[in-house]
C-alpha cells in the first residue's frame, strides 16, 4: 500500500486528478465508472499514477474511489449517508481518559495538553451529534420517498429507528458526564475557554434531544403511512388475482359492497335556478348585466352556412388559353429596311393575328415612342379613315 511522506504529497495528488475525482465522486452511487471513461477525461499516465498512489482502486475494467477518501469528502461536503454512532461512544471514551490523564498529572506543562485534548473530544462531542441526527433525518426521508419495495423500506424505517434510541441514549450519557461525573475536573480546570465549549455543548446537546423528539415522530408517521399504503397494495393485488381469475364475485363480497355504497361523486349535480326579484330587475345594473349576457349567448350561436352544390364536370375539363403578342423590335427593324413612311408600313404590316384600325393606330404610336430617335419626323401629314398621321422615315 503507498504511504504519502507529506501533506503536500497528497495534495498534489489530488490536484493531478481533480477532474477524474470531481466527477467520479458525482457519480458515486453508480457503481459503474468505467476505466476507459477515466482515460478520455485526463491523460492515462495521471490515472495510473493515482492508481498507484491508491487514491482510486481498479476492479477489473471499473474504478472507484479509495472508501477513505470517499468517506472524508461526503463528511467535508456534508452528503455523509452513513450514521457513525460509534464516534459518539469513542470520544466519550477518550474525553474520559484525559480527564483521569489531567487529574493525576503533576507537570503543569504536560496537564495543558491533557486539557487541550479534553476541550478537543469536548468540541466534537456536540459536532458528532447534531450531524447524526442529520444524515439520519435525510436518510429517513430518502428510504420513504424513494425505495420502492415496501418490505424493505418498513425494515429501514426499523433500523433508523433503532439507531436514533442509540443517539439518544449516547446524548444522554453525554449530559449525565457533563452534569455529576465529572465534577472534580470542571471544578480543578479553571479556564475560561473550556467553560465556554461546555456551555456550548449543553447547548447542542439540548438541541440535539428536541432533535431526536421530532425524528420519532416523523419514522412513526412513516412506518403507519407505508404499512397502510402495503396493506392497500396488497388487498388491490388480492382484487386483481381474483379478478384475473373470473372468481371475484364467487369468492368476495364486492357485489354487496358496491351495492351498499352511494358515493355522490357520482351523482348528478343539481342545478337549482335563481329568479330574480322585479325590485333587482327594474335596476340599470341589472339590466347591463342581464343584455350583456344576451349578447355573449347570441355570439355563441353557431351560424350553419349551407353546402354548396355540385362541382359541374366541365370544370375539370383541360383548357389552353393562347395570347399572341406584336412585337415591336421586329418591326423596327422590317421597318428600316422597307422604304415606306411608318404609316404606309403598319398599314401594310403582315400580323400575327388580325388587327383593328384602333390596333393599328396604337402600333403607329407605340414604335414612334419607343424608338423616336431612330426616326425622321417631316413636316409633311396624311390623313387616312379621318386621323391626320404624321410623316415619318426610318433614319
Amino acid at each position: 500500500m503507498y504511504t504519502f511522506h507529506s501533506i503536500k504529497e497528497l495534495l498534489n495528488a489530488l490536484v493531478l486528478g481533480k477532474d477524474l475525482l470531481s466527477e467520479m465522486f458525482g457519480k458515486r452511487k453508480s457503481f459503474d465508472y468505467r476505466y476507459d471513461q477515466a482515460v478520455e477525461l485526463i491523460e492515462e499516465s495521471k490515472v495510473e499514477a493515482l492508481i498507484e498512489k491508491g487514491i482510486l482502486i481498479r476492479n477489473g475494467r471499473y474504478l472507484e474511489l479509495e472508501d477513505q477518501l470517499l468517506s472524508f469528502f461526503e463528511q467535508i461536503l456534508d452528503v455523509n449517508e452513513e450514521i457513525n454512532i460509534s464516534l459518539i461512544n469513542e470520544h466519550t471514551t477518550q474525553l474520559k481518559e484525559n480527564i483521569d490523564y489531567y487529574l493525576a498529572e503533576d507537570s503543569e506543562h504536560r496537564k495543558y495538553k491533557y486539557l487541550k485534548a479534553v476541550k478537543a473530544s469536548l468540541r466534537k462531542l456536540g459536532f458528532i451529534c447534531l450531524r447524526n441526527i442529520v444524515d439520519l433525518n435525510r436518510n429517513i426521508d430518502n428510504t420513504f420517498k424513494t425505495e420502492p419495495n415496501y418490505k424493505i423500506k418498513i425494515k429501514k424505517l426499523e433500523n433508523f429507528d433503532l439507531r436514533r434510541i442509540s443517539v439518544k441514549q449516547l446524548v444522554s450519557i453525554t449530559e449525565q458526564f457533563l452534569s455529576e461525573d465529572e465534577l472534580t475536573f470542571f471544578a480543578t480546570a479553571k479556564d475560561d475557554e473550556l467553560n465556554r465549549i461546555t456551555t456550548e455543548l449543553r447547548l447542542q446537546l439540548q438541541e440535539a434531544r428536541h432533535n431526536l423528539i421530532e425524528t420519532e415522530k416523523q419514522i412513526i408517521d412513516f412506518l403507519n403511512q407505508v404499512k397502510l399504503q402495503s396493506n392497500i397494495i396488497e388487498k388491490i393485488r388480492q382484487v386483481k388475482y381474483l379478478k384475473d381469475q373470473f372468481e371475484l364475485e364467487s369468492k368476495s363480497d364486492i357485489t354487496d359492497q358496491l351495492r351498499k355504497m352511494n358515493p355522490l361523486v357520482f351523482e348528478n349535480r343539481p342545478t337549482f335556478p335563481v329568479k330574480l326579484s322585479l325590485d333587482l330587475l327594474q335596476e340599470d345594473e341589472t339590466y347591463t348585466i342581464i343584455k350583456t349576457l344576451s349578447e355573449k349567448i347570441k355570439n355563441t350561436v353557431k351560424i350553419k352556412v349551407p353546402l354548396a352544390g355540385a362541382i359541374d364536370s366541365t370544370f375539370f375539363d383541360d383548357t389552353e388559353e393562347t395570347n399572341v403578342f406584336i412585337n415591336l423590335d421586329k418591326m423596327k427593324s422590317n421597318f428600316s429596311a422597307s422604304g415606306y413612311h411608318l404609316l404606309d408600313f403598319v398599314i401594310q404590316y403582315d400580323y400575327p393575328k388580325e388587327v383593328s384600325f384602333e390596333e393599328i393606330v396604337t402600333c403607329y404610336c407605340q414604335l414612334i415612342s419607343l424608338f423616336e430617335t431612330d426616326f425622321r419626323f417631316t413636316d409633311k401629314y396624311v390623313t387616312h379613315k379621318g386621323t391626320e398621321f404624321s410623316v415619318v422615315y426610318p433614319k
